[in-house]
């Protein structure tokens, strides 16, 4: 069967996830994000996960649909920025993520939790900058996230907290967090869904 680029993209997360983890280098992401940009059918997306523990290639390729995501799609775009200057700023609960968004903080914070957010459209930018000072996205498990940030005397991360899924189901919404911290920190988070904790 022929991979869609939602099947693309639901792999290269598993892959950005093993490299969180430290399970495989800067070096062999890249090589096998290579693979998989490249994969034509879905038996070509097996190989660059087929050695991660606790992923079972087929089922992360094969993920049957989920259709709770694309209500998370739609509706009027919030703010386009997020600024804390010597203070603290946060969007969380019901709200919907413009397709670019940019969050500066300068001595101060920005916390976002995504968990309850929906998403105007299907692929969505974060630009975070923090300047000795803090940005804190959380995301939740359901979604694809490509964190590419340069830390400098600081740090740009991505981490998981709680069991999050290995890998987001088809056509999941799509966030790119990219920018620089500099004597600070810009950390992505991903959690379960908070209804998954309660269940």
């Amino acid at each position: 069967m022929r991979a869609s680029n939602d099947d693309r993209e639901r792999v290269a997360q598993i892959l950005h996830n093993a490299l969180s983890e430290g399970r495989i280098t800067v070096q062999e992401l890249e090589e096998r994000l290579d693979t998989v940009y490249a994969a034509k059918t879905l038996d070509d997306l097996k190989p660059p996960i087929a050695d991660l523990p606790g992923v079972t290639p087929g089922t992360a390729v094969e993920a049957a649909p989920s259709h709770e995501v694309d209500k998370r799609i739609g509706g009027v775009p919030g703010s386009q920025a997020s600024i804390a200057v010597m203070s603290g700023a946060s969007r969380k609960g019901n709200w919907v993520v413009p397709p670019s968004h940019t969050s500066f903080a300068f001595w101060g914070g920005v916390d976002f939790d995504l968990r309850d957010a929906r998403f105007a459209e299907r692929h969505s930018t974060i630009t975070a900058v923090a300047i000795m000072g803090g940005i804190e996205i959380v995301v939740p498990d359901d979604i694809v996230v490509d964190v590419n940030g340069i830390g400098f005397m600081g740090a740009f991360e991505t981490e998981d907290r709680g069991p999050v899924a290995a890998a987001p189901p088809p056509g999941a919404p799509v966030l790119k967090v990219t920018g620089f911290a500099f004597w600070g920190a810009v950390t992505v988070i991903r959690k379960p869904r908070k209804r998954q904790l309660e269940n």
